[in-house]
C-alpha cells in the first residue's frame, strides 16, 4: 500500500486542480471582494431582502474558498506525512496516512460533484414537497419517514431547514409536507431525489402482518429571488385562511392564521401554516407558489414535466427507489443501480452516496 502512496496523492492532486479550475476561484474571489464593499455600506440594510441576498451570497462563496483551500492543504500535508514515514519506516503514520487519503478521496470525490451542478438554478435553496401516494395508512406513515430523512440529512450538514405546512393523515404519518432546504445548492443537490419512492415491509397496520407496498411522490423545486421573471397578478390567486392544526386535529393556534393559495389558471395549490401572522404566512405560500409556477413553466418550455419537477405519480411502474424493510434489507436507486443494505442508515438520512450518483447519472444521461 505504501508504494502506491505517490501514484494515489498525484491523481487526487490531479483532480483538485481540475475542480479549481472549473470553479474558477479567481472570479470567486473577486466576487468576495465585491460582496464585501456591499456589505460595508452604511444603507445595506435599508432593503432587508437585498440584504439577506448579499450577506448569504457572500457566506456561501466564502464558505466554497474554504472548503477548496482546507482540501489543498490536507493534501499537501499528507504528501509531507507520507514522505516522512516511508523515510522512518514509521508504520503508524503510515496507517494514518491510509485512513486520511480515504477521507480525502471522499471529501475530493463530493466536491467534484457539485462541479456537475451548473444548471441555471442548480444553487439556489430547494423547497421539497412529500405526498403520499397507494398504500394507506403505510403510504403516510412512508412520507413521513421520507420527511425525516431529508430532515436528518440536512441536519449532518448544518443546513437550514424549515417546515412550510404539514397535511397530518387521519391515522398515522402525514398525506403532504412541504419544507425547504437553505443551502448552497440545495436544489441542483436535492432535484435528483424527485420522483417516487417505494416501500416494502411488513405491515405494522395489519394485525396479520402481512408485507405492504407503500408510495410517495417527492417534488423538488428552486426558490425564486426577486430578479426573477414570475408574475403573477392578483385576479390569478385565490386566497383563503383557515385555522392552523396538528396531529389529531390539535389547534396549533386560535386565529385563522394559515393561508391556502390557489393559481386558477394551472390549478395550482399551496399552503403555509408555520408562521403566526397571516401575512407571513401568505408570504411564505406566495414563495412556494412562485416556485412550482416557475417548475411548471420550465417543462412547458422543454415540452417535459420531469424538466424541474419530475413526473411524479407515486404509485406502480414509474418508482425512482425501492425501501425493501422484508424479506430483505436494502435500498436500491433504480435509475444508477446505487444501493445498500443498510436500510437504517439511509432512513437516518445517510444518503450523500445515492446524491452523489444521481447527479452523475443525471449528467451522463445529458451528455448522450
Amino acid at each position: 500500500m505504501a508504494t502506491e502512496f505517490p501514484e494515489q496523492i498525484k491523481s487526487l492532486d490531479a483532480t483538485l486542480t481540475s475542480i479549481e479550475k472549473v470553479l474558477d476561484l479567481p472570479a470567486i474571489n473577486a466576487e468576495i471582494d465585491q460582496l464585501q464593499e456591499q456589505v460595508g455600506a452604511p444603507d445595506l440594510w435599508d432593503d432587508q431582502a437585498n440584504a439577506q441576498r448579499v450577506t448569504g451570497r457572500l457566506s456561501a462563496l466564502q464558505a466554497e474558498v474554504e472548503r477548496v483551500s482546507g482540501l489543498r492543504s490536507r493534501l499537501e500535508d499528507l504528501e509531507v506525512l507520507v514522505e516522512l514515514a516511508q523515510e522512518e519506516g514509521d508504520a503508524d503514520s503510515l496507517a494514518e496516512a491510509e485512513a486520511e487519503l480515504g477521507r480525502l478521496q471522499a471529501a475530493i470525490d463530493s466536491l467534484e460533484v457539485r462541479t456537475l451542478l451548473s444548471g441555471e438554478y442548480d444553487e439556489r435553496d430547494a423547497i421539497v414537497t412529500i405526498r403520499s401516494g397507494a398504500g394507506g395508512d403505510d403510504a403516510t406513515d412512508f412520507a413521513e419517514m421520507l420527511q425525516r430523512m431529508y430532515h436528518r440529512w440536512a441536519e449532518r450538514h448544518n443546513y437550514g431547514y424549515e417546515v412550510y405546512e404539514t397535511s397530518y393523515a387521519e391515522g398515522a404519518g402525514i398525506k403532504s409536507v412541504t419544507f425547504a432546504v437553505k443551502a448552497p445548492y440545495a436544489y441542483g443537490t436535492l432535484s435528483v431525489e424527485s420522483g417516487t419512492h417505494r416501500l416494502v415491509r411488513i405491515s405494522p397496520f395489519d394485525n396479520q402482518g402481512r408485507r405492504q407496498t407503500s408510495f410517495a411522490a417527492v417534488e423538488v423545486v428552486p426558490v425564486l429571488e426577486q430578479t426573477d421573471e414570475i408574475d403573477i397578478p392578483d385576479e390569478d390567486v385565490r386566497v383563503d385562511v383557515y385555522r392552523s392544526s396538528g396531529p389529531g386535529g390539535q389547534s396549533v393556534n386560535t386565529t385563522d392564521s394559515a393561508v391556502r393559495l390557489t393559481h386558477i389558471p394551472t390549478g395550482t395549490v399551496v399552503s403555509c401554516q408555520n408562521e403566526k401572522s397571516q401575512l407571513q404566512n401568505k408570504a411564505s405560500a406566495m414563495v412556494i407558489l412562485k416556485a412550482k409556477l416557475l417548475a411548471l413553466k420550465k417543462a412547458e418550455e422543454r415540452a417535459q414535466l420531469d424538466e424541474l419537477r419530475g413526473d411524479v405519480h407515486a404509485s406502480w411502474g414509474d418508482q425512482m427507489r425501492n425501501y425493501v424493510l422484508n424479506p430483505y434489507q436494502l435500498v436500491k436507486d433504480l435509475r444508477t443501480e446505487h444501493e445498500t443494505g443498510n436500510t437504517q442508515a439511509v432512513l437516518d438520512g445517510e444518503i450523500d452516496d445515492f446524491i452523489e450518483a444521481g447527479i452523475r447519472w443525471r449528467r451522463n444521461a445529458e451528455s448522450n
